[in-house]
């Protein structure tokens, strides 16, 4: 005791306290919780007004958290929300106490004399969460960028990440209960069930929608096939419908094509205007105002081309999380994957089968985060070309099949018959394969597989329904046979023959023998 008798008082100077008065606090508003939690147990228009804005991590006070919670069950469960419900449903979840008992329920509705202002006084909840969320987020980019061992590019990935999803307002929990996914599951049903049309997006060509549903949001759909096909000039003829039929906005990652020459094949589908007089810009009086004419829809179309040369999947993460803040994207296009690279993720490296593992995983990542399908087209191996009659691709041709195979919900082919001199389908019909294409299903998560025959218009690059061709005879090339049927292209040479061998180079990967 005599040594503590010893020991000089500790001295505390005005500057320390000083320092402890601005000490911070998390930017909270307990008051407006209190409003809001108030206004809901005494008015129903309260709940339905700020059901949809908050959570129960939004509270700052875990009293407030736990309240909310009970609120938010007696909704989903469409149960009435008063004082006695709130308080009984606290009793069930074991957290009337916690949540400070009856008492503390009755001053919650004292406080209040109705809902008035409560999406207001909500808002300014949300944005403190928000504000709170930010600061541990940052606390938690700090911390990790002073460790050496980690990865800068993965670092900036997570980073982008976690504040991508608080422009969303959507902080992530770790977890959901079975009961909030079994309502969100049925709550999709029902949407379905009361919406007319497709459940997905609709791509235009109607036996493919039949079998999909159309594109299904969160699914990574891979569209692969030999050099010369058409996997370009398919899926720039859905992404026409889909922004121009349908309205929705899409985004084209082209790693091949400039931009330019992209939206070039788009205006010759669009203009019945051969791509060989638009490279040219020999046209006719009246084509030069065909194409002023028919281009207007085009120019209005919400979609984005972005052409940037050997694209990481570090960057069009980061894009297309951009284009889905500011542009609402509903479906991304990349062509094609091959030409990606897994750099700046830090764990590309290895051989090109690792590498590709990356690239359709983190792709798979994407169409989760943002969930919007996500469809990335492949080459195939050289095996088509090496089998005998029948060149119809298998799954084990893709290349680095493995890994796409494996995190793919839809692999599918494009099959050109034509195009291997190939004049009948092996089908009982055995019908001429002449401006024919199969766009062929072979793995399907949730549906069926099929075969499905489309329409290929070599001279404009677009596929269309067999069973309905609107772009009229005036599109149709003039040297074309009408005898009886204005789909047989009898005196057109065939691709090998007007456009040499080089389409059989695998190295060449333009897709449409223009």
């Amino acid at each position: 005791m005599e040594n503590f008798k010893n020991l000089s008082p500790i001295k505390v100077d005005k500057t320390t306290i000083i320092n402890l008065e601005k000490g911070k606090l998390p930017p909270q508003v307990i008051d407006l919780e209190e409003a809001v939690l108030g206004a809901m147990m005494i008015d129903k228009k309260g709940v339905d007004d700020v059901i949809d804005i908050l959570q129960p991590d939004a509270f700052y006070k875990d009293a407030h958290k736990y309240i909310f919670e009970a609120i938010l069950q007696l909704f989903t469960e469409t149960q009435p929300i008063d004082l006695l419900t709130v308080s009984t449903q606290l009793k069930k979840n074991g957290k009337l106490d916690l949540a400070g008992g009856d008492f503390y329920l009755i001053q919650l509705t004292q406080k209040i004399a109705s809902s008035a202002h409560i999406e207001f006084h909500s808002r300014i909840i949300l944005q403190k969460f928000i504000q709170r969320s930010l600061i541990r987020i940052s606390s938690e980019i700090i911390e990790e960028s002073y460790d050496e061992t980690t990865d800068v590019f993965d670092l900036l990935d997570k980073a982008e990440s976690k504040l991508y999803e608080v422009t969303q307002g959507n902080i992530k929990r770790s977890s959901e209960t079975a009961q909030s996914l079994v309502l969100q599951a049925k709550k999709r049903i029902e949407e379905i069930a009361g919406k007319e049309g497709l459940s997905g997006i609709a791509t235009g060509f109607e036996k493919l929608d039949e079998v999909t549903s159309g594109w299904q949001p969160s699914d990574l759909i891979i569209i692969a096939a030999r050099p010369g096909m058409g996997k370009t000039a398919f899926v720039l003829s859905m992404a026409r419908n889909v922004s121009i039929q349908f309205g929705h906005a899409v985004a084209i990652f082209s790693l091949e094509m400039a931009s330019v020459q992209l939206i070039t094949r788009l205006i010759s589908s669009e203009t019945g205007l051969s791509s060989e007089k638009l490279r040219t810009g020999k046209l006719e009086k009246h084509e030069w105002e065909q194409l002023s004419t028919k281009v207007k829809d085009l120019e209005k179309a919400p979609l984005f081309i972005d052409d940037t040369p050997s694209l990481s999947i570090f960057d069009l993460r980061a894009k297309c999380r951009r284009l889905a803040s500011q542009h609402g994207i509903k479906l991304i296009i990349i062509d094609y994957l091959q030409l990606m690279t897994a750099g700046g993720s830090g764990k590309g490296g290895g051989n090109r089968e690792q590498e590709i593992s990356t690239i359709s995983r983190n792709l798979k990542a994407l169409a989760k985060e943002l969930n919007v399908p996500v469809i990335a087209l492949s080459q195939l191996s050289r095996a088509v070309e090496t089998r005998g009659s029948s060149k119809r691709p298998l799954l084990s041709d893709l290349r680095e099949s493995g890994a796409i195979e494996q995190d793919a919900d839809i692999v599918s082919f494009i099959y050109r018959p034509e195009y291997y001199k190939i004049e009948e389908w092996d089908d009982d019909e055995a019908s001429s394969t002449t401006g024919q294409a199969e766009f062929i299903i072979a793995k399907h998560r949730n549906g069926g597989l099929e075969n499905i025959r489309l329409k290929f218009l070599g001279h404009l690059g677009k596929f269309d329904n067999l069973e309905e061709f609107t772009g009229g005879y005036d599109d149709l090339p003039s040297k074309m046979n009408h005898d009886d049927n204005p789909f047989i292209t009898k005196n057109l040479p065939s691709p090998n023959e007007a456009f040499g061998s080089n389409l059989n180079d695998d190295d060449d990967d333009s897709d449409v023998p223009f």
